[in-house]
């Protein structure tokens, strides 16, 4: 672990993710907050979504005036039936297949219409929720590029990745499937007891009673259910970070042998995830027996009250028909509003996960900021005046660092692990703000430039090499634009690794993946490329070889040499062998300046970094 990640990891949480365990004393969810929230996200598609609505509006509404015309149908032809007394046998006579043959074709024109309907709003939502799920992503993405450090230090990577995918897919699909579905069923359940008090009231009031039970049992299970669908996002969430974290650290397990202490962890929260899973679809799956009991009940009354009704001759058979398709529309929005409530609370869940996110404080608004250091006219001195500095502010580790390094001078930070080298670093790149004191660059305190501006004035190599999926001129060019070939190679032989892409078989168009295998130093000679290619006045080296043998060590070290010549360098290292030329060394120890000199002047003192440097070459 490095000194940064010593300093910045919370209490309680280990590299290889024992910080993911429950999180019993987190507060109730708001619901209704987030689903508000949610609503606000998607106002820009307000109009698409409505019109959606409309078409599914329509399209239940033909569906809900079907079966009335399927009564008259049905009346139409029963009433071409003669029974004769006593023989059991209907006769057909005069059958009206005018009206017939009318009815049939309004059914037809009917049910097309509203499957044309459905068709077009299915389209529409679709294409709404995917463009919704591309601003959410973009919004994080966006968001993600203005958060602290700080944010990160005290989060999982893999619990931000699965807000960026999961909950956003949760979004997503239940934008797509539950928004309209909700609507229409609002709209056939009203329509369709609408409908049966219309064709007849006692009919209407057998169907609805025995149907009513089905609306309390919803309520019941959502009442119990909500909290499980929350803990089930929240534990995939630290799932996803564990499995992340493992994977990192894959080599780091297997050489400890801590993969029962790791299966151990992972099963911990996968059971709590499988328990919340099991609990919320178990509750989601009652839904729909329910609902079909309920149903099937429904049926069996309005037969039974219908052929009562009939069999007095007050009602023609064709409303007993009718019924029977009313009762299936009036308990299927039963059921859809039942899982529609379900997807709701996924969703609600996840919102709130995506929207925490998206509204943490972000880095300070640097608009009205005026001043600024073009690259080209910088000259590199660089000044530290009474810096003090904690990444929890109660917990200071800087203590009044003062310093000062003039233009093309090449600054060595030495010290022990935890001593505040690398938090010296990260206070001049403005990772972090100062808590007092100022760090100026020709003269002008960074907190009055931009953020950019101060990383443009700085080319980074760092202790870990950094690649990306692409070729090696991508991997050495990264985001700076305008850059020749020639640019590249000049580069690459500068570091020395010239040779060594033009044997690959496709050179600099090399893929860098998993079956492209560079070596510690040959991945570090790149990010070193990559530095000249930036070209800014001032460099910063954080242990740039303390992950390679000593061979490549030179190569690096010689390639550095080159890298430093006419920039303002600070060099951390823990390898005093490799800073003995520089102009000054900085020696610290918690969090102060204890030392400084030329690497002779600190010898010849005989303090702590001459016992810092002839500890490297005791006997063990």
């Amino acid at each position: 672990m490095s000194e940064a990640e010593s300093r910045r990891r919370p209490a309680g949480r280990g590299p290889m993710g024992g910080g993911h365990g429950p999180r019993i004393a987190e507060k109730p969810k708001d619901f209704k907050k987030a689903l508000g929230k949610l609503l606000l996200f998607i106002k820009p598609f307000l109009f698409p979504i409505v019109l959606a609505l409309l078409f599914a509006v329509a399209g239940t509404v033909l569906n809900l005036v079907g079966p009335n015309v399927l009564s008259d149908l049905t009346d139409a032809i029963q009433a071409s039936f003669k029974y004769v007394p006593g023989s059991g046998v209907a006769l057909i006579q005069d059958m009206d297949m005018d009206r017939v043959f009318y009815l049939c074709i309004v059914l037809v024109v009917m049910y097309s219409v509203g499957m044309l309907c459905s068709y077009i709003q299915g389209v529409i939502m679709a294409t709404v929720t995917q463009k919704n799920s591309r601003n959410l992503r973009t919004a994080i993405a966006k968001k993600i590029n203005v958060l602290p450090l700080k944010y990160f230090d005290s989060h999982s990577i893999g619990d931000i990745l699965s807000r960026v995918t999961n909950d956003v897919d949760t979004i997503g699909q239940t934008l797509n499937q539950s928004v309209v579905t909700f609507v229409t069923a609002i709209v056939m359940l009203l329509g369709s007891v609408i409908m049966m008090f219309v064709t007849n009231w006692i009919m209407a009031f057998t169907a609805i009673g025995a149907s009513l039970i089905g609306f309390v049992f919803m309520f019941l299970i959502m009442g119990r259910s909500q909290k499980y669908f929350a803990r089930q996002q929240r534990f995939l969430g630290e799932i996803n970070g564990h499995v992340e974290e493992s994977y990192a650290g894959h080599n780091v397990i297997k050489a400890y042998n801590a993969e029962g202490n790791v299966r151990r962890q992972f099963d911990e929260i996968n059971f709590k995830l499988y328990t919340s899973a099991w609990k919320s679809q178990f509750f989601s799956g009652l839904m729909m027996p329910l609902m079909t009991f309920i149903g099937n009940l429904g049926y069996v009354a309005v037969c039974v009250v219908g052929a009562v009704i009939v069999s007095k001759n007050t009602q023609e058979f064709g409303m007993v028909i009718a019924f029977t398709l009313y009762v299936r529309l009036f308990t299927s929005p039963l059921t859809q509003l039942a899982q529609t409530v379900t997807s709701m609370q996924t969703a609600a869940a996840a919102s709130e996960r995506v929207f925490e996110f998206l509204e943490e404080k972000e880095l300070s608004d640097e608009s009205g900021k005026t001043k600024y250091l073009p690259v080209e006219k910088v000259r590199g001195d660089v000044e530290f005046e009474h810096v003090h500095f904690g990444y929890d502010a109660e917990k200071i580790i800087i203590n009044d660092f003062s310093a000062s390094a003039k233009a093309g001078q090449k600054i060595a930070i030495v010290g022990p692990t935890g001593a505040g080298k690398t938090t010296m670093v990260n206070l001049l790149m403005r990772f972090y703000e100062l808590n007092s004191g100022s760090i100026k660059i020709d003269g002008i305190p960074t907190s009055e430039l931009t953020r950019s501006n101060v990383h443009d004035l700085f080319c980074m190599v760092l202790q870990d090499t950094w690649l990306f999926e692409g070729t090696i001129r991508d991997n050495i060019v990264y985001s700076k634009e305008n850059v020749t070939d020639e640019d590249v190679v000049r580069a690459a032989k500068a570091v020395g690794l010239h040779h060594f892409i033009m044997t690959l078989p496709k050179g600099y168009d090399t893929v860098l993946d998993d079956k492209a295998n560079l070596s510690a130093g040959q991945r570090q000679l790149v990010t070193i490329a990559r530095a000249m290619i930036e070209n800014a006045p001032m460099l910063i080296l954080d242990e740039a070889t303390s992950s390679v043998d000593t061979r490549t060590e030179v190569l690096i070290q010689q390639a550095m040499d080159k890298l430093t010549v006419g920039r303002t360098s600070f060099i951390i290292a823990h390898r005093l062998s490799t800073i003995r030329n520089a102009d000054l060394i900085l020696v610290m120890k918690d969090g102060d300046i204890i030392e400084k000199g030329t690497h002779r002047q600190l010898l010849s003192a005989n303090g702590f970094y001459a016992e810092l440097y002839n500890s490297q070459f005791d006997p063990v």
